[in-house]
């Protein structure tokens, strides 16, 4: 087991997930704080890296695309404070966080773990029920359906329907943006049958954000709601797992097939080791012999 612990938060790995989590210290960001306690499979790592300073130093997790409903739904837009996947590192403590980041290393190459998307969220995103007060309106969702309520901030064309619900089955898209200089940012459900060019000020399946403290709560409704819907990466495997199995005649054409396709998969793998070993989840040494192990399969 590895474990690092510090006033920004605490990771130990167990070999087979890493479980995050926040620290008290007040520079944790309020996202991070409210989040909790995350435990991320090994599966749904594609890499982890360690940047010293002077001062201090900073370990990230980079996680594989598709994985993560929050990361999805937020587009990588977390600003760092309240991004659960980065860890302050004390100067006197680097050592250490050299460890953890080695003990990962390994255990990605012992277990293969491709460093490509999947098609399934291996998170599950934030628990509900949760509601989030920021901009002009209130979010709550429990599981089943998103509520939208405005307050004396909102604008009259969107407060004047009054309350939204929104059944989940309903929602196609959900996307979170912070405010970011002089563009506010905003909450935005997209509704089936309902499209909309609306500004999120106007639009009333959306809370406008203006960039106070809470308004980064609101990424953990975006993120459970996310978790709900369908996967963006499902179509590709429903369409695989439609196609008949091969019979009679054409049996020994399958086979062929399967060959063929054992040995594009080990391409792939082989392009995946590369690109874990630019990344510098692989050190030299094991890049070459993870290589070795697949060119001798092929």
């Amino acid at each position: 087991m590895a474990e690092i612990i510090q006033k920004d938060g605490t990771w130990v790995f167990d070999g087979d997930a890493l479980r995050l989590t926040p620290g008290r210290d007040k520079n944790v960001g309020l996202l991070r704080r409210e989040l909790g306690e995350l435990v991320v499979p090994l599966g749904a790592l594609a890499g982890i890296s360690f940047e010293q300073g002077k001062r201090s130093g900073r370990l990230r997790l980079r996680l594989r695309d598709g994985a993560d409903p929050l990361l999805h739904a937020t587009g990588g837009r977390l600003s760092e404070p309240h991004d659960p996947y980065q860890l302050l590192v004390e100067s006197d403590r680097y050592g250490v966080a050299e460890y953890v980041v080695d003990e990962v290393r390994r255990a990605l190459t012992l277990d293969e773990v491709p460093g490509g998307p999947v098609d399934t969220y291996l998170l599950p995103g934030p628990s509900v029920p949760l509601s989030c007060s920021a901009g002009d309106g209130t979010a709550s969702f429990d599981g089943e359906r998103v509520r939208l309520e405005w307050n004396w901030k909102t604008e009259d064309a969107k407060a004047s329907a009054g309350a939204r619900t929104i059944p989940v089955e309903d929602i196609t898209a959900v996307e979170w943006h912070p405010a970011a200089g002089l563009e506010n940012g905003h909450l935005r459900f997209t509704v089936r049958h309902a499209p909309t060019k609306a500004p999120p000020k106007y639009d009333p399946n959306a809370v406008e954000l203006w960039g106070f403290k809470k308004d980064p709560l609101m990424a953990l409704v975006a993120a459970a709601v996310q978790a709900r819907l369908p996967h963006p990466g499902d179509r590709d495997g429903d369409a695989v797992r439609s196609l008949p199995a091969p019979t009679g005649a054409g049996a020994g054409a399958g086979d062929a097939q399967a060959s063929g396709s054992d040995h594009d998969a080990l391409l792939r793998r082989l392009r995946e080791l590369g690109e874990l070993h630019r990344d510098g989840v692989l050190t030299d040494d094991e890049f070459s012999l993870a290589k070795q192990a697949v060119l001798k399969r092929m």
